[in-house]
């Protein structure tokens, strides 16, 4: 490859100096065709002639590299840029090495890695697609995470858009990639106006796909979604079925078992002054914590003391749980305490005890009235911190109601912009109706004397009027209309009193 700017080709010593010369300055990246490879960090090197050409060899414990080297295009003390021949390809290419004096974050290395793994992977399942535009480089314009590598798959004029997980995510993390493959699909769709964008493929690790398939039944069919799980150590794939993998088998917790732990920790708690009201807190909230045997009294969402077992521990300013029976003043002096703080105007906005657990504060004033949210909602029955659980994970849903002719409503509330707002409720959204399509809802004890109506739940999103996440009506585009979604937006100091400033319908 000829270029104005190319060098004459030094002999192999010269270079081999110069790729030394590197390293003494810092950590080595390189680069070819402008793609980082993250598995040649700081890469042993050896060049060597052969047939009157040079040969140069990179390697590390992930991986190694031969180019023949055409001509030397850039050189300066912390660079190196070559033209370069791949064998078995037509066209030469660049390859660069860098001298770094801060090395790259881990976190990058291993995303890059885990990209230049997903392209083989998809190069070698799909061999008669190109693909474009692989990266994990975030986005927060369209909030498209860097958690994860996305691309699109093009065979002529049809592509799809494509997004992997990888292996090392969380189990949140992992789940929350479906919303990153919605909203990379919205995007690729937007950006290639003359191909036919025929769906998107989500490749998640193995065996971890059953809550990301439940949550496809609230999505319209007409979402071309393919899920994938990966074995990537082995570079193999499969397809998953959502319809045989789609229902997430759940059970609820009694409600008379609740009401049963309710009533023995009121016993327990009356001689401490637990059950008492107070003037300036209107009382307290006794909750059954999901998924244990503990009752805690909360004063606007905060804890003050839990019972469980017989005891009655206070919840102290470190966090822990300390016996009452020990101090009897401790309650008192907690409960002074969250009465000074835990109101709409405390001396010190900023003080942790105003501040923590919003969500549950804004629950404990929409449970006092919960006709400013709906007016239709039966004020006898709603029903807060309900855990569903499954083979697979826990739930809690926010509240969980009935209109007053029956109707179930599963009221999600956030008081901050939350990107993963819509899909969490429509897992909870099918979890109540799975168990309404059951009658389980009546066998354990819930809205005793109302009868349930035959028809699916509502949907309430509830949150402060600006704190909806953006990309939130771009996701209720891909949302099944058999779900009745309703947006509630309030007013931002809803701490001073709940107001309801929109309720919006999907159109």
């Amino acid at each position: 490859m000829k270029t104005p700017d190319a060098s004459p080709l030094p002999s192999a010593e010269n270079l081999r100096r110069s790729l030394d010369g590197l390293r003494q300055l810092g950590q080595v990246e390189v680069r070819e065709d402008g793609e980082l490879l993250a598995g040649l960090i700081d890469p042993e090197s050896e060049v060597r002639e052969q047939g009157g050409r040079l040969l140069l060899n990179l390697w590390s414990r992930d991986a190694s590299l031969v180019r023949r080297i055409e001509a030397v295009l850039a050189q300066t003390g912390d660079r190196i840029e070559l033209a370069v021949q791949k064998f078995g390809k037509r066209r030469p290419g660049r390859l660069e090495l860098r001298s770094r004096d801060v090395p790259l974050d881990s976190g990058r290395v291993t995303r890059e890695q885990f990209r230049a793994g997903f392209r083989e992977l998809l190069a070698g399942h799909f061999p008669d697609e190109n693909v474009l535009s692989l990266t994990t480089a975030p986005d927060l314009k369209r909030s498209l995470s860097g958690n994860y590598a996305r691309g699109v798959q093009v065979r002529g004029s049809q592509a799809y858009a494509a997004v992997g997980v990888p292996p090392g995510e969380t189990p949140a993390s992992t789940d929350a990639a479906l919303v990153c493959a919605l909203l990379w699909l919205d995007a690729t769709r937007e950006h290639n106006p003359k191909k036919r964008v025929a769906g998107v493929r989500l490749f998640l690790p193995e065996g971890r796909s059953a809550v990301t398939c439940h949550r496809l039944q609230a999505l319209s069919r007409d979402v071309p979604i393919e899920v994938y799980e990966c074995d990537w150590a082995r570079g193999r794939l499969h397809g998953i079925d959502p319809r045989d993998s789609g229902n997430l088998e759940s059970h609820l917790v009694p409600r008379r078992e609740a009401e049963r732990l309710r009533a023995e920790a009121d016993r327990a708690g009356r001689a401490l002054g637990l059950g008492e009201q107070d003037a300036r807190s209107g009382g307290l909230e006794t909750v059954v914590v999901p998924g244990t045997r503990a009752v805690s009294w909360r004063l606007r969402g905060l804890e003050l003391a839990r019972y469980e077992a017989g005891i009655v521990r206070v919840a102290v300013e470190s966090g822990e749980l300390v016996p009452a029976g020990a101090q009897p003043s401790l309650i008192s002096a907690r409960r002074e305490e969250l009465c000074r703080f835990r109101r709409p105007d405390p001396p010190d906005a900023h003080h942790p005890l105003y501040r923590a657990q919003a969500e549950r504060w804004l629950e404990s004033l929409i449970l006092e009235d919960p006709a400013r949210i709906e007016p239709r909602l039966d004020s006898r029955f709603l029903y807060a911190q309900v855990p569903a659980f499954s083979f697979t994970d826990r739930a809690v849903l926010d509240l969980l109601g009935a209109t007053r002719d029956g109707r179930l409503v599963v009221l999600e509330l956030k008081v901050d912009e939350d990107l993963q707002l819509l899909p969490q409720a429509l897992d909870y959204w099918l979890r109540v109706r799975w168990h309404r399509e059951q009658g389980d809802l009546e066998r354990l004890g819930y809205f005793p004397g109302l009868p349930l109506a035959d028809r699916l739940p509502l949907l309430y999103l509830v949150a402060p009027g600006l704190r909806f996440h953006p990309a939130t009506e771009t996701l209720l585009r891909f949302v099944s209309k058999d779900v009745e979604v309703v947006r509630v937006g309030l007013n931002e100091e809803w701490r001073k009193g709940v107001r309801v400033l929109f309720r919006q319908e999907r159109s």
